[in-house]
């Protein structure tokens, strides 16, 4: 009986949260939406020195093994005069936030409304909600001058392949792309390595230095202190 409440509550909560598309009708409102997530979005970034943005899964809790390296490596970086960027929810990023309080560092969160799961964490001192997951994206995608991604979802994989894509086409300046997890990341680089360059050919071996993969936190640390401040630049 509870399971099919909550059933029910999840299901009601979805369609609140789906809106059907009039196109007619809705596409100046919706213009207008999108319009300020980007001028909002843009003008928070535009006041960040030194961002780095972390990336990984709501769901890996605090006896992770992850959640204590991200949260380390945040509280390194921030000591170093970086600003710490993430999704603003629970889980990994939460870590990184946490991390960067506690080196009391600029700790920036960008969130994005779901109707279940996402909610700001704690330990984001400054942040924007977004209701478009693409307006967010280029804003994590354009605040920082480099990456750390640990184990995540779809999403997470949706901003790393979208973010080795620009550095690729030059659409953004080459930046630190740092995979942290060698077991996560593993499969997926035998994948890229294997399936893209080797038996297809769909990307260059030279592509694959886009990225690199560690475990440990030190070395996560070394890669990014050599990235170059950021510039903005078209996209």
């Amino acid at each position: 009986m509870v399971s099919r409440r909550h059933d029910r509550r999840a299901s009601a909560a979805n369609e609140r949260h789906y809106q059907p598309f009039a196109f007619r009708h809705d596409i100046t409102r919706r213009l207008v939406r999108v319009m300020g997530e980007f001028t909002e979005g843009f003008e928070l970034l535009a006041s960040l020195r030194r961002p780095v943005t972390f990336f990984g899964s709501a769901r890996i809790g605090k006896d992770s093994g992850y959640y204590q390296a991200a949260r380390q490596l945040a509280r390194k970086l921030g000591r170093a005069g970086f600003t710490i960027v993430t999704g603003g929810g629970p889980g990994l990023m939460e870590a990184a936030n946490r991390g960067a309080v506690e080196a009391k560092a600029p700790s920036i969160g960008l969130n994005i409304q779901l109707p279940r799961e996402q909610r700001v964490n704690a330990y984001v001192r400054r942040g924007m909600g977004f209701f478009y997951f693409f307006s967010r994206k280029t804003m994590l995608t354009t605040s920082a001058q480099a990456y750390v991604f640990f184990p995540g979802g779809f999403g997470t994989l949706d901003e790393f392949f979208s973010i080795v894509t620009l550095i690729q086409t030059k659409k953004i300046e080459p930046r630190p792309i740092v995979l942290f997890g060698r077991d996560y990341w593993r499969k997926l680089n035998y994948f890229i390595k294997e399936n893209m360059v080797r038996r297809h050919r769909t990307i260059a071996p030279r592509d694959l230095q886009e990225y690199r993969i560690t475990d440990d936190v030190d070395e996560a640390y070394h890669w990014v202190r050599q990235s170059k401040e950021r510039r903005y630049t078209s996209m």
